[in-house]
């Protein structure tokens, strides 16, 4: 008996011993695990190329890209061409008392926007719509329903204010998380009066999400006097910043071109993805990206640059 009890106690005794190096080997790994940092956010950029004369070229493979995060050079994890991958498509129509005299044309073109998206597209797009004016409402949540969507847009009155910030922000936030590429699409008259969101707001909510902004500028007023010069700014650096593009329609025709434009691009776009690595030690809160090309004839127009924090965690406005 007392011989048995004497081999257990080795026996444990060898168990402890063993378990105390098993722990020792992962403490240490754990320790070496919290000393590297390692990125491992897959940063997508959505890259539209057009030629000397404006014309969209769609025909480009993997080596004619290069991409640049803070200088850097970065390795291509994924390139896909876009016109296989659906869209989500929030449509933000401006609602205030300044946009009165053209609501109703520019419902009609939405109208046609829609029937394109839905009907033409790929069959995995989808529209949300909003309306805004002092305050942000939410039409419809993303459908492929069109007359569904058409039916949201029969009621819109223009009066009030201009939340224009604040709608991007909410748009931005319901994009998150959903498949395939983000687009907002804003018709606007170019100036925001009432948001509580602010510029930067509406573009860090807009990047964190990956979403092109395509910001329709449909101006009540010619004479430079009586427009809002500084709201109109603030659109174009959005969409520039974004990768998208403003649009200034002069009449029902235009604005028609305007949105089957808008289609146009979303078609003919490049997926070009990376996970940064190499970047600097000391490397901006927001990274700028450059892209370019083998062929000096053509130009890329993608985001500027993405945010390296975690996705937004704030409470939508309103």
């Amino acid at each position: 008996m007392g011989r048995f009890r004497h081999k257990s106690a080795l026996v444990i005794l060898a168990v402890a011993l063993a378990g105390a190096a098993a722990f020792a080997v992962v403490a240490i790994g754990i320790g070496k695990a919290q000393t590297i940092k390692v990125d491992v956010k897959l940063v997508r950029l959505l890259v539209s190329v057009k030629d000397g004369q404006g014309e969209l070229v769609g025909s480009l493979e993997k080596p004619d890209f290069s991409v640049y995060d803070s200088g850097v050079k970065q390795d291509i994890a994924v390139f896909e061409h876009h016109t296989e991958v659906p869209l989500s498509v929030s449509l933000l129509i401006d609602t205030s008392g300044s946009t009165s005299s053209n609501l109703r044309y520019e419902i009609t073109s939405v109208e046609k926007f829609l029937h394109a998206l839905v009907r033409e597209g790929n069959p995995g797009d989808a529209a949300a719509l909003y309306a805004f004016n002092d305050e942000v409402t939410r039409l419809n949540s993303f459908t492929r329903r069109e007359q569904r969507l058409v039916d949201s847009l029969k009621d819109l009155r223009g009066k009030a204010g201009t939340s224009l910030y604040d709608a991007v922000h909410l748009a931005s936030r319901d994009l998150a998380g959903r498949d395939g590429r983000h687009v907002i699409v804003a018709v606007t008259d170019g100036g925001d009066t009432t948001s509580v969101k602010n510029y930067a707001d509406a573009f860090e909510s807009a990047q964190n999400v990956d979403a092109i902004i395509y910001p329709i500028l449909v101006i009540p007023i010619t004479n430079d006097a009586g427009r809002n010069l500084g709201g109109e700014r603030a659109l174009d650096t959005l969409a520039s910043g974004t990768g998208g593009r403003v649009f200034q329609p002069m009449g029902v025709g235009e604005l028609d071109e305007a949105f089957t434009q808008i289609l146009r691009d979303l078609r003919t776009q490049y997926l070009v993805a990376y996970y940064p690595h190499n970047l600097p030690a000391e490397a901006p809160r927001f990274h700028l990206v450059r892209v370019e090309l083998s062929r000096k004839d053509l130009r890329a127009t993608t985001r500027t640059g993405y945010y390296g924090d975690a996705p937004l965690t704030e409470r939508a406005p309103r």
